[in-house]
């Protein structure tokens, strides 16, 4: 089992999850829906100086499903270079 983590842009969100469900991966996950933090694409801290927030989707899945998640995640990410999208991924138990 891997646990993947995405995340990304809440304007990117739907585009994300279409991406996922075209690949047929990710059906099941948690969505935290508000993540604030500072990335490589600056601060979103869903205040009134740093607007902008991310939500985070967490995965748990095959490597199979992780590979369908990753092409999911870069069609996505050529699409809108520019909103820091992130994807990381490690083992599980």
């Amino acid at each position: 089992m891997l646990r993947i983590e995405i995340i990304a842009n809440h304007s990117v969100e739907e585009n994300i999850l279409e991406a996922l469900a075209k690949e047929q991966v990710g059906k099941y996950y948690t969505k935290i829906p508000s993540v604030w933090g500072v990335g490589g694409c600056g601060p979103r801290m869903g205040d009134s100086v740093w607007p902008e927030e991310n939500f985070a989707l967490i995965i748990w899945c095959e490597e199979a499903e992780a590979k369908g998640i990753k092409l999911a995640v870069e069609s996505v990410k050529e699409k809108f270079p520019g909103e820091g999208i992130k994807l990381f991924g490690m083992p599980g138990a």
